[in-house]
């Protein structure tokens, strides 16, 4: 069976997402953080609603060269009266701007004696904060189906937004596959991982425990967990060996929608559908596993494929395997501007020369203390210019 690329595979996982319905709700803009919009969010009025002053000094008419008449003063919570001509008033920083001034002379530059103002003429809108300039009337700000971050609050808070509708939160469950992990005969190196992953993603995790190698315990584990929940990520058993039924049962119990993605480390991973549950089964070994919940299990959980990234230059001369169609993954350290790949013999985890090896880098949890992933399907040159897509953007 053909493996998916990596762009066939996110584009499965998005489909899956588009049938899970965990409906909507209301939360304030203190919850906002990793909640995806249900409907778009418009501004209510113009921001700032009128001119402001951005600086302390004196409102006055652009242009005026005379001595002007102070005839009050203006704090950032009034409702200032209109000034007449030859008219100026003091103002604070935030204050709005009285009708019939268009600008602001600093304190410093003014020549004040009592209520008679001298001083250079000022330019229009000078140390003006003008009305709309932050935000227009009626502008989109954002789309439903974006994820919200824990900084757009204060964009909604200076609207006046006080909450939002948002999808509701996703039932995810774990389950670790193995019967070494069962007895614990080993760690679980999985299972926390892919719990914190769902979080940041926005949703509520639980884990599901652990299951031994046996086909009829995994089928019913499986079954029982996808009854309850709306997605389960397991761990393990998606290999090809006499003790892996992960994939065999998903089979059975489903569809299998996506038998695997084109990346390494990250394979096997599969995508399947049963009726009441989406199921990413991740490979066991924790490298791969990591890589293959961010480039699956964040489209699939957050809707959200782009990839912002930093540019870099190898430090080092890296070659792949031949394997046409297959993309690599490469965890890569950044200093000063340089990526060095991690695993590379010049690297803190020696574990090859200049070839990449995929197989060897997927057990090596030290390849967590990467700073990023450079995914490519050719070799790379040190110098060439390489884009690395922090793991602090896939794991948000």
């Amino acid at each position: 069976m053909d493996i998916p690329s990596r762009t066939t595979a996110v584009e499965r996982a998005l489909a899956l997402r588009a049938a899970l319905s965990p409906g909507a709700e209301r939360v304030g803009t203190d919850a906002i953080a990793g909640r995806v919009l249900a409907e778009p969010v418009d501004a209510p009025e113009a921001r700032p609603p009128t001119d402001r002053a951005t600086m302390d000094g004196f409102a006055v008419p652009a242009g005026a060269e005379e001595p002007l008449e102070v005839v009050g003063e203006v704090a950032p919570e009034d409702d200032p009266a209109p000034v007449g001509a030859g008219q100026a008033v003091r103002i604070a920083t935030g204050a709005p701007l009285p009708e019939g001034t268009d600008a602001v002379l600093k304190r410093e530059d003014a020549d004040a004696d009592g209520d008679r103002l001298l001083g250079p003429p000022a330019d229009p809108g000078q140390h003006v904060y003008r009305r709309g300039t932050n935000v227009a009337a009626a502008e989109r700000l954002f789309d439903a189906g974006e994820r919200l971050a824990p900084r757009d609050a204060a964009l909604l808070a200076d609207l006046g937004i006080e909450s939002v509708t948002v999808h509701g939160r996703l039932s995810v469950a774990t389950l670790a596959t193995g019967t070494e992990i069962h007895e614990g005969r080993q760690p679980d190196r999985d299972t926390a991982m892919a719990l914190g992953l769902a979080r940041a993603w926005g949703h509520d995790a639980t884990d599901g425990g652990t299951v031994p190698d046996d086909y009829d315990r995994v089928c019913g584990r499986v079954a029982a967990l996808a009854a309850d929940h709306d997605v389960l990520l397991t761990s393990g058993g998606t290999s090809v060996g006499r003790a892996d039924h992960v994939t065999r049962a998903l089979a059975e119990l489903g569809e299998v929608v996506c038998p695997g993605v084109a990346v390494r480390p990250g394979r096997p991973a599969t995508l399947a559908r049963l009726p009441d549950c989406t199921v990413l089964a991740l490979p066991g070994k924790p490298v791969a596993a990591h890589t293959a919940a961010v480039v699956l299990g964040r489209p699939l959980l957050t809707g959200e494929t782009a990839h912002p990234t930093r540019p870099a230059t190898m430090a080092v001369d890296l070659t792949v395997p031949e394997r046409p169609g297959m993309e690599y993954a490469v965890p890569v350290l950044l200093s000063e501007g340089r990526a060095t790949p991690m695993g590379h013999r010049d690297s803190p985890l020696a574990l090859y020369g200049e070839r990449f090896r995929p197989g060897r880098l997927a057990s090596a949890t030290r390849a967590t203390r990467a700073d990023g992933l450079v995914f490519t399907s050719a070799a790379l040159a040190a110098g060439d210019d390489v884009s690395v897509v922090p793991y602090e953007v896939l794991e948000r």
